[in-house]
Order: structure tokens, then sequence, then C-alpha cells
């Protein structure tokens, strides 16, 4: 489950028993029907034997701290964003869930010899199986390069060609300040190659920054342009992120009933970069992981959670998966769902 805060410990120690068990009931009926939960209602499904005023006391300081609120239209109240996060990382009952059964339902749709179709698959699982939109942050592939040559195509006009490992070819048009002999060319192909082939880019240009100063400026320049270009060839044409079932979030009431937040979660997926920033932010801690609307600028819509957890490659972290839904989502249920499917993603892309 996600790593609570200090700060957030000292929040929930708070709450005694009462208001805890209070505060677990509530969120928990408001999830399954999404009404706003009553004194009466609580008294009856949370089993403490509580006058009706005792528990509109506790919900009344519930109410001050910040952990539920009362919409203008009902008596009842809600749960905020800091009570679900209180919830979800202090009062949640995850569910139990048959991983061998599950595992058997995952394990076909995750066979595969390309990875890129394994990753597509793990993000319709998570689909399928929580109803609401699955994403697969897809590993980083480490630019490398066997061997480069520049090609002098005119005055300051050079096709810089990199032999991926595999064999793969891409060209990249450079435009420099200095007009370049074919010799000079030959000179820095060479160099770049007896002395990098099988790196990364971004290893070379670290390098380049402290083993390049006796070399002359101009062939220094040409080098890190080389660096830069080829590391955006490589990298060009990775989908980033997969996201499969968009569209079952315009079946949520809290999240289709108001346009503004919808416009907001559509560009999310469209435009990837604030999401791309919070899976990479997930990549980088361990276990399950439960951003919130309203709490994080991670999520730009307030009625939003996203529910992430990083998945290996041969035990080294590549990427995140996760599923986005409405705050009010049964956690219970989607935490084992995403949390199996990353040992499953993990296993799958070991093997292929």
């Amino acid at each position: 489950m996600a790593a609570a805060t200090a700060a957030r410990y000292n929040t929930n120690m708070q709450l005694d028993t009462r208001a805890q068990t209070l505060l677990k009931a509530l969120v928990e009926r408001y999830i399954a029907d999404g009404q706003p939960v009553g004194s009466r209602a609580l008294s009856k499904i949370s089993g403490l034997e509580l006058s009706p005023a005792t528990i509109r006391n506790i919900m009344a300081d519930l109410e001050d701290m910040g952990f539920v609120a009362s919409p203008h239209t009902s008596a009842g109240r809600i749960p905020t964003p800091r009570g679900y996060r209180v919830f979800v990382d202090t009062l949640l009952t995850v569910q139990q869930i048959d991983e061998t059964t599950v595992e058997s339902k995952l394990q076909s749709r995750l066979q595969s010899n390309s990875p890129q179709k394994i990753i597509s698959n793990a993000a319709q699982v998570l689909s399928s199986l929580s109803q609401f939109a699955g994403v697969v942050l897809t590993p980083r592939h480490e630019s490398v390069f066997q061997q480069i040559e520049f090609l002098r195509l005119s005055e300051k006009r050079i096709l810089l060609v990199i032999v991926a490992p595999n064999g793969d070819v891409q060209n990249r048009l450079l435009l420099t300040d200095v007009d370049y002999t074919p010799s000079q060319l030959v000179q820095a192909a060479n160099y770049i190659n007896q002395h990098y082939a099988g790196l990364s880019f971004d290893d070379v240009r670290v390098r380049l920054q402290s083993e390049l100063r006796q070399l002359r400026d101009d062939m220094t320049r040409l080098m890190q342009a080389a660096v830069e270009a080829g590391s955006d060839a490589m990298a060009e044409n990775e989908d980033e992120v997969v996201i499969s079932g968009e569209r079952n979030l315009l079946s949520v009431s809290d999240l289709a009933s108001n346009m503004s937040s919808l416009r907001k979660l559509f560009d999310l997926f469209e435009q990837k970069t604030s999401l791309m920033q919070l899976l990479d932010v997930s990549s980088k801690a361990t276990g399950v992981q439960i951003f919130i609307g309203g709490e994080s600028q991670l999520v730009p819509v307030d009625e939003m959670s996203v529910v992430t957890a990083p998945y290996e490659v041969n035990g080294k972290i590549v990427g995140t998966l996760g599923v986005i839904g409405p705050t009010r989502m049964a956690y219970e249920r989607v935490i084992p769902i995403v949390d199996i499917t990353a040992k499953l993603l993990s296993n799958a892309l070991s093997h292929s």
C-alpha cells in the first residue's frame, strides 16, 4: 500500500478509535452508493453503540479537521481528499483475492514474443479488471548505438547515420556552424566509434564533457550535436504511455457530470506529459502507490485517483503501470489488481 508520510500519521493520531471506525464506515458506504452519508445510517453500519447525538458530534469534529464535508444539498457527509488519504493509508482492508485464479486469467494475455504487445495487453487487462482506465509507462530503452557515420551533404549540412546493436539504422540531418571537411568527419566518427561504441548516448554525453577538452572546439561541437541528435533518433516513435479504457470513465458519474473535470481528464490522456510525470514519480518508489485528486498537483482532477505500481525486467525497475478512476473507487479491489498485474508483467517481460 502507499507509504504514508509522518505528517499523515500524525494527523490520523488525532482520531480516536470511534472516529476512525465512523470515518471508515462513511468512506466505504460513500464508495458503494455515491450518496452523502447521514448520522442515522452510520449508527446502523458502523457497529458502534452510540447515540445519534454522539455520532453527530464526532462527525462535526471530522468535518472541522477536514476529513469529511457537507454538501449544501444534504445533511449527510462525504469524504474529502484528506479523508480518502487516511482511509487508504491506515483504515483500508485490502480484499483478499485468489492470486492463482487471477494469474491464470492474465497469463494468456501476457504471453507474446513482443514486449510492446505484452505492455499493450497489460493496459487492457488493468482496464477490463477495474472497469476504469489502465495505463502503462513503457520501459526506458537506453539509446545504445553500435556505430555512427557522418556524410557531408553540402556546406554545413551533414547526415548522421546511427546503427543500433540490432542492425536498425536511423538517419538525422545536422545543421552546423562550421563547414567540416570529409576527413574531419571521418576523424570525428572514428573517435566516437573507438571510444564510445556500445554505450548509450546519455553516457556519451557525460563522457564528452570531461574527455574532449583536448580536442578543438569545433570538433567537440560536432560530436555533441551528434549525441543530441542520436539520442532523439533512438527514442523517436516510442509510445511512452500506453492507455486503455479511457471511455470507461465516461460512464463514471463523478467524472462525467462535471464537464470541466472531464475536459482536464482527457487533456491528460491526450498530452500525456503530466501523466508521464506522475508515473515516473511512482517508478522511484516500491510497492503500490495511491495518488488522490485534490491533494497532489500531479493529479489535475479533484475527483480522480491513480493507483500505481512499478514493474521490473530482470530485477530492475523499468516502468510503472496503474489504474485511473474516480476517487470513489473500490480501492480494496483495485490495489491487488494493480499489484498482481505488475508482478505478472515483470515476469512476462523478463522472459520475453
